[in-house]
């Protein structure tokens, strides 16, 4: 087996300090992907405004991936192997919202274009009912491309591996070579038709009339991010090469299995971590309105929080 590929065991002291940085980072991601959430749904000029559905939509997947990301971490410290079925229902869940990142920033970039170049249809186009529609296909284009993979390993796969437990990775479940193939075939696929868009849409607003040439600089700048975006959500897929060109990078000698355990961990905070930190700053922060709005439920819950620590025999002394 090659080195890279290996399962390898951290000391104790070692497992906890990278389980309490990722388990941290984690759940102060999804802390403020939770906030713009909740943000979304209690003021109706979000959820009515098809572009801030499309970008809680993609925080929604931040979410989900984060929490498959991190269980399947800590589990894989705590019990090393899942049982098959178990594994087989978290990857597919974590395939599934990986296919549909790309995709929904595909329809994000879309959106701009309209605004920009069709003013005018703007509103005709991208309605909440349409958005929503877009959405739903996404969801099942996504699923699409990964059903069939399931349904080979349950017509292929023995009795006996469905009642075994497996380090939870998708090369371990799906591990049928030509599924590998479809799968490299599949995410080639996806990225030519997003990135084909994402340049489209770029240039059409970058040539759009001077009359809108503010407007067209905020948006070509927002295509831009959906780009940036797009390249982190790609490090997803060359995940196995950047841990091949990292170990490389020393010599035989010096790559113990300590250093590959190390890089195994600062690949995975750079490939899983690193993209779901910026996705809130990117869009929520830059984004003038939800910042706001979202300053305004930071400041609400503190007051509440100020409000609960005063005891009942200080409200009788105010």
């Amino acid at each position: 087996m090659n080195s890279t590929t290996a399962v390898y065991r951290d000391s104790l002291s070692t497992a906890i300090i990278k389980n309490l940085i990722t388990v941290g980072l984690s759940a102060s991601i999804i802390y403020i992907n939770s906030s713009l959430v909740h943000t979304f749904k209690k003021h109706e000029v979000f959820n009515t405004n098809p572009r801030y559905i499309l970008y809680i939509h993609l925080v929604i997947i931040d979410i989900l991936l984060l929490i498959i990301f991190t269980l399947l971490q800590v589990l894989s410290y705590i019990i090393f192997t899942l049982p098959v079925p178990f594994c087989i229902i978290l990857l597919l869940i974590s395939i599934i919202c990986s296919l549909n990142t790309p995709m929904t920033l595909a329809v994000m970039a879309v959106e701009c274009h309209v605004a920009i170049c069709f003013p005018l249809q703007h509103s005709q186009i991208c309605t909440v009912k349409n958005v929503t529609v877009v959405i739903t296909v996404i969801w099942v284009l996504s699923s699409l491309t990964i059903l069939p993979d399931l349904f080979t390993i349950l017509a292929t796969e023995s009795r006996d591996f469905f009642h075994s437990r497996v380090f939870c990775l998708r090369e371990t479940v799906f591990r049928l070579p030509e599924l590998e193939k479809k799968r490299t075939i599949s995410n080639i696929v996806f990225l030519v038709i997003v990135w084909l868009t994402l340049i489209y849409t770029y240039f059409r607003i970058l040539f759009a009339a001077q009359a809108a040439a503010a407007n067209a600089r905020k948006a070509r700048n927002t295509v831009l991010l959906h780009g940036f975006q797009l390249l982190l959500c790609m490090l997803t897929y060359v995940y196995d090469l950047l841990l091949n060109g990292l170990t490389k990078l020393f010599p035989k000698g010096v790559l113990t299995i300590r250093r590959i355990l190390e890089i195994r961990f600062a690949n995975y905070l750079i490939v899983y971590i690193l993209p779901r930190f910026l996705s809130p700053i990117i869009y929520g922060v830059r984004d003038k309105k939800f910042r706001e709005y979202l300053r305004m439920y930071f400041l609400s819950n503190r007051c509440r929080n100020k409000e609960k620590k005063v005891t009942p025999e200080d409200k009788d002394h105010l």
